[in-house]
């Protein structure tokens, strides 16, 4: 079902362009469309198409916008153009398309965080993923190794924004600092112990190291969340076990009614 955006002036956007939906008009928010009556939930990685087939824009963010004396708190999106085209003044109309898989990774580094180390796991998640699955979004985060950050970042990511798929690496094993699967296992829903079981023997078939981790999967709303070691080699070898499961998971998590037995 379509819904109707507004901006003041007309504008030309191109590809990658940024600009911000707005439930209320927000100057501090420009360029900004503004919607007309209560903005539909949509999550990261929806396309919206104007009637006149362009601009195409994606969502690429959720965020809340505080209350302030009579004016109440209200949701903002981020987006970009991905086809470039120009938007009248005035309304449009445009209809919201959701296809194709939103990743998040998260990588777990102190040093990281703090810029002291290169990101190789992270892009090395996305690089597999996207060998292998219909990734219409993808987006990085890097956190120390603070449980309550990576707590509050995987339920934002997963029941705020809406991605789908959510994979940490780093702080899987012993150190004092790892804390990956305890922060993990107090967000998820429902534990996912066969994804767990075929990173492990992945990962076996590589190195008797590899029973010393501890990473966890599981799901937390429509989301599926995978913890993967730090290593790039590693992330590659462990989230190839995983390709051939994610579609149809993420498939029931979204309430399929489809006989798995069949599958």
């Amino acid at each position: 079902m379509g819904f109707i955006l507004s901006t003041a002036a007309s504008c030309s956007l191109v590809a990658n362009d940024r600009l911000h939906i707005l439930e209320t008009d927000a100057p501090d928010y420009a360029p900004g469309l503004v919607a007309s009556g209560r903005l539909p939930r949509l999550s990261v990685a929806t396309t919206l198409t104007p009637a006149s087939g362009s601009p195409v824009l994606q969502i690429i963010g959720v965020h809340s916008r505080p209350g302030h004396g009579d004016v109440p708190a209200s949701r903002v999106l981020a987006a970009k153009a991905i086809t470039p085209g120009r938007l009248p003044a005035g309304e449009t109309s445009f209809c919201p398309n959701r296809q194709g898989i939103a990743l998040a990774w998260i990588t777990l580094s102190d040093k990281g965080s703090q810029g002291l180390r290169v990101d190789a796991a992270g892009p090395a998640i996305a690089e597999t993923c996207s060998a292998s699955l219909s990734i219409s979004l993808a987006k990085g985060h890097i956190l120390p190794d603070e449980p309550a950050q990576l707590k509050a970042l995987l339920v934002d990511l997963a029941l705020t924004q809406g991605f789908d798929l959510i994979v940490t690496t780093g702080g899987t094993g012993l150190s004092p600092r790892d804390t990956t699967p305890e922060a993990t296992l107090a967000v998820i829903e429902k534990r996912l112990p066969g994804f767990e079981t075929a990173m492990l023997l992945a990962s076996l078939a590589k190195t008797h190291h590899a029973m010393l981790s501890r990473a966890v999967a599981g799901t937390l709303g429509q989301a599926i969340i995978v913890n993967v070691p730090g290593s790039p080699k590693a992330v590659r070898e462990t989230l190839a076990a995983l390709m051939p499961a994610i579609p149809h998971g993420l498939d029931k998590l979204r309430g399929d009614p489809g006989d798995c037995a069949q599958a």
